[in-house]
């Protein structure tokens, strides 16, 4: 179970393998929106449905015998039973629409939600809504909603010069975010891990990645899981990003990384 002090949602937290032994929970025969996915291998993008209903078993249940993909699902309700039918399915819209901007999964919903019509006062109550949730999903490990934050505090932009390209980015907690208008080469080495093939295919399917002649452009700020992942992804092979990516005065980021530990 995922609650929060002075919110009166609450979500319901399971693999697939125990969907069984929660099927008898209360919360699943009220309404809410849903979000099931599966877990991405290294550097792949995980699969992602989100989904509402009146009463969420009767989806759920649907999507047991449908969907092969999912690994795991997470469900979100209403403790005092406040969410209708035209919250759920505006929940259920903008994270859709939240996803798509993230780009950090694939969804496998075939038609985009549209957005209810909703009262002033209702579509408030459900954005309040959305934002708690938003807040209760990374502790568990969803990230597919977030987009990367903007460079602050102490905080300094890293370097990665090679092959013809450059690109800039920091690091972030959990990962390594590449900053919007770095560049990718365009041809991978025979010897590129298959992982890092596959996601420079999904970033360009994506948008991502945009063919600008000679080189790749990252069209938006793009949080990777790794800097590994990140030079690999921009230089087309496996690479230490550790070493690679250095700031301005050409400490890598292992070197700081080292540095920061002596210190303390």
């Amino acid at each position: 179970m995922v609650e929060k002090s002075n919110w009166t949602g609450s979500g319901l937290v399971f693999p697939r393998s125990h969907f069984a032994q929660v099927r008898d929970r209360e919360e699943l025969r009220r309404p809410g929106v849903y979000v099931l996915f599966e877990s991405g291998g290294a550097g792949q993008l995980p699969k992602v449905y989100v989904g509402e209903g009146d009463v969420l078993l009767q989806r759920l249940d649907s999507h047991a015998k449908s969907k092969d993909f999912w690994t795991h699902g997470v469900a979100f309700t209403s403790k005092d039973q406040n969410l209708n039918k035209a919250h759920v399915r505006y929940l259920e819209a903008r994270l859709v629409e939240l996803a798509d901007a993230a780009k950090r999964c694939v969804l496998d919903n075939t038609n985009i939600p549209q957005e209810p019509p909703l009262s002033e006062a209702d579509k408030a109550d459900a954005e309040l809504y959305l934002a708690d949730m938003l807040l209760c999903l990374p502790v568990i490990g969803v990230s597919f909603f977030e987009r990367p934050r903007k460079l602050t505090g102490k905080k300094q932009d890293l370097f990665l010069v090679a092959k013809g390209i450059q690109a800039r980015g920091f690091e972030e907690p959990g990962g390594f975010v590449v900053r919007t208008g770095s560049q990718a080469v365009k041809n991978e080495v025979a010897s590129i891990h298959t992982y890092l093939s596959d996601l420079r295919k999904t970033l360009l399917n994506q948008g991502i990645l945009e063919d600008k002649g000679t080189t790749y452009r990252l069209a938006q700020d793009y949080f990777f899981t790794s800097p590994s992942t990140a030079a690999g992804t921009l230089l087309g092979m496996a690479s230490n990003g550790r070493t690679l990516w250095k700031n301005a005065d050409g400490q890598s980021l292992k070197e700081i990384q080292e540095a920061g530990v002596n210190k303390s």
